[in-house]
């Protein structure tokens, strides 16, 4: 047996861990015993210091020895059994809600001393202790230091301990994985000696080398699969291609602007990429409005130049044909670009498809479904995905085989991550930033306003709507549910109709996607003036005509949302406004969102703000698909073990080194799926 296999086997294997425990563990989404032994104490409980009744402390886990005088058990079942102690400083009351005579009887026997530890109560003038866990005839049993966890209903702190404690006798010593530099940092402390240490409670205080060393395994398996996915993308030479440097001057002029530092910095980039013998794998990251759609499009351009075919994937059918229009707008109508939707009529789409395998489409605009079987190209030279926050490791990696060993592979997020998140969930990947905006962008003026004031931003839809500009109004995602989230925002849009009558439009989430994309080419056409929406209003399209949105209950937003919402106005050169609504009795949390968002039009800033206020995990409200939540580091918390991870990595990469060595570490942190393809 392999050193992580019994840790890999089903929990159910230890002794006293029947069917029904199984199921309870399983709550907890603890199905291994590396699960289990990885779910480590929240706390520990010192209960060796005996304490005399008198002296109890209402409020703490105490220790007292006391003598079983008399039980008190009412006829009405609803009623609380009581068993009344005593010793020699006073007395004491043993509570017990839904609990049998019996069982009272047998922990508890009259006339005996018995040990007992639980929370101090205080009730009528007495000490009392309410259903104890800690009772024993033995205070040797008791009177020592316990780990504490995190419990789920039906397991005690008693079947915890002994199930974890079964799991630590059987553990098998793990071949070291981390080389000797990085040991020394963590005290040369091995894996095993980390697990022990922390399950077993000692009275002085945890050091943290313990912990951290687990932490950075954690965060060097992560990082360790991202080398590998990115180091065997490039493996394979492709053909390079060559760049059209006049490109970027054809593409000033028929957008009317030039381009900024970051976007020539980011062209340039990709063009290195482009006419390189490696396969480029790379994220194009830039907040709302900086300009990466440009970008892409030159990239497309300049591939397309050295006669291959460019897929252009995006997250809906209006943005891909938004993307569509403005590859026509600049390079004509006689540009062999095309859009493949699922509106795109039978007799179209058969036609497309036959012109695509003959290379007689250069380009194709349109959502997942270009990556289905039956669409196929003749010569791929460029995949660009749009709006991709939810496109994880895993998806990329099956990506990466998509068009042969001359298919480059650019991603596009508007969402700013944190460096320490960009390393986890992109380090896969090259990374190019763009930070700054078009000149002709002007900032977003950003207001707070309490919603007892509603007739003040009436009035300023009114001013804009006479201006002939547009509205978004946004209404908030209360309690993660559709029934509620589609009634908040209807009753805001009957409210609003009986103001502006038929100039008012309304999508949510429980609209099917035809009439969500109706009403928003009706609004992108100016149809509809106000547009009542819950969060699904989309990310990257531009309505260079709205100016103004409202955000309903903003304090119920993260920072990072918010501020994706709020980059759906400024796309034009009109002057354009955020509108905070807010309900006076709001969180000093709250508050400090609030007013870091209209200090601030920095994605990253606002991204790392939001970071240290809400947590890693609810950035952005939303999981990465393929990417598993880190059971123990935090981005935040934990960023000088990123950092030292991150290092280690490239180390690695220079020694060339191989994966075997961390064919435990990979098989244990839950990466075993693509271990085998990469080892």
């Amino acid at each position: 047996m392999n050193d992580y296999e019994y840790l890999l086997s089903d929990i159910s294997i230890l002794k006293g861990v029947g069917k029904s425990l199984v199921n309870k563990f399983k709550r907890k989404n603890i199905n291994t015993i590396f699960d289990l032994i990885l779910s480590l104490p929240t706390k520990y409980i010192d209960r060796s210091i005996e304490t005399k009744i008198k002296d109890l402390h209402i409020g703490k886990i105490q220790t007292v020895t006391i003598f079983v005088e008399k039980y008190n058990f009412p006829r009405l079942r609803n009623l609380p059994n009581k068993v009344i102690c005593s010793d020699d400083t006073g007395k004491l009351d043993c509570i017990f809600f839904n609990s049998y005579e019996g069982y009272i009887k047998k922990i508890l026997p009259l006339k005996k001393y018995i040990t007992i530890s639980g929370k101090i109560g205080f009730f009528r003038g007495r000490y009392q202790i309410t259903n104890p866990s800690h009772v024993n005839t033995d205070k040797n049993k008791i009177k020592k230091i316990h780990s504490n966890y995190s419990l789920t209903e039906g397991i005690s702190d008693n079947i915890f301990n002994k199930t974890i404690n079964e799991a630590l006798n059987n553990l098998p010593k793990m071949n070291e994985w981390l080389n000797p530099e990085v040991l020394k940092k963590f005290d040369n402390i091995s894996w095993n000696e980390a697990i022990l240490n922390l399950h077993n409670p000692k009275k002085e205080v945890k050091e943290k080398k313990y912990i951290n060393r687990l932490i950075f395994d954690e965060i060097l398996s992560t990082f360790l699969i991202n080398s590998n996915i990115k180091k065997n993308f490039k493996r394979k030479k492709k053909i390079p291609k060559k760049i059209n440097f006049d490109l970027s001057s054809f593409v000033e002029k028929n957008i009317g602007f030039k381009l900024t530092i970051d976007q020539n910095r980011a062209i340039n980039e990709i063009n290195n990429d482009i006419s390189s013998n490696k396969r480029m794998f790379r994220l194009l990251q830039g907040d709302v409005g900086s300009g990466k759609t440009i970008v892409s499009i030159i990239s497309a351009q300049n591939v397309i130049f050295n006669n291959y075919q460019v897929a252009f994937m995006a997250p809906t059918e209006i943005l891909a044909k938004q993307h569509f229009n403005l590859f026509k707008k600049i390079f004509g109508e006689t540009s062999k670009a095309n859009l493949l939707t699922g509106k795109t009529e039978y007799k179209k789409r058969k036609d497309i498809l036959k012109r695509l395998e003959n290379n007689e489409i250069k380009i194709v605009f349109g959502t997942h479904a270009l990556f289905q079987n039956k669409v196929k190209f003749k010569k791929l030279g460029l995949i660009i995905i749009d709006e991709q926050h939810k496109f994880g490791v895993n998806q990329r990696k099956k990506l990466s085989g998509k068009g042969g060993s001359n298919c480059d592979v650019l991603v596009m997020s508007a969402t700013p991550i944190p460096r320490t998140m960009m390393m986890t969930l992109y380090g896969d990947m090259d990374v190019t930033l763009i930070k700054s905006k078009p000149k002709n962008r002007k900032e977003i003026e950003t207001y707070t306003k309490d919603i007892n004031k509603i007739d003040d931003v009436i009035n300023f839809i009114k001013r804009e709507i006479i201006n002939n500009n547009q509205i978004f109004w946004v209404c908030p995602l209360i309690e993660e549910s559709k029934k509620v989230d589609h009634q908040s925002s209807i009753a805001r849009y009957k409210y609003l109709t009986k103001i502006f009558k038929d100039k008012v439009g309304l999508i949510h989430g429980s609209l099917d996607k035809n009439d969500k994309d109706q009403i928003l080419e009706k609004f992108l056409n100016n149809k509809i003036k106000v547009l009542v929406s819950t969060t699904v209003i989309e990310v990257g399209i531009d309505f260079p005509n709205a100016t103004g949105i409202v955000i309903e209950d903003s304090n119920k937003f993260g920072l990072s949302q918010l501020h994706q919402l709020r980059g759906r106005v400024g796309r034009g050169t009109k002057q354009s406004y955020c509108i905070l609504l807010f309900k006076s009795s709001l969180s000093e949390n709250a508050r400090k969102r609030l007013k870091i968002l209209k200090s601030s039009t920095d994605g990253f800033l606002i991204a790392e703000e939001d970071l240290k206020l809400r947590g890693y995990g609810d950035l952005l409200g939303f999981q990465q698909s393929g990417q598993k939540t880190f059971r123990l580091a935090d981005p935040i918390l934990n960023e000088d073990l990123f950092i030292l991870a991150e290092k280690e990595i490239n180390n690695i990469e220079k020694d060339n080194g191989k994966l075997s060595k961390y064919n435990s570490l990979l098989k244990l942190y839950d990466r075993a799926d693509i271990v085998n393809e990469l080892i």
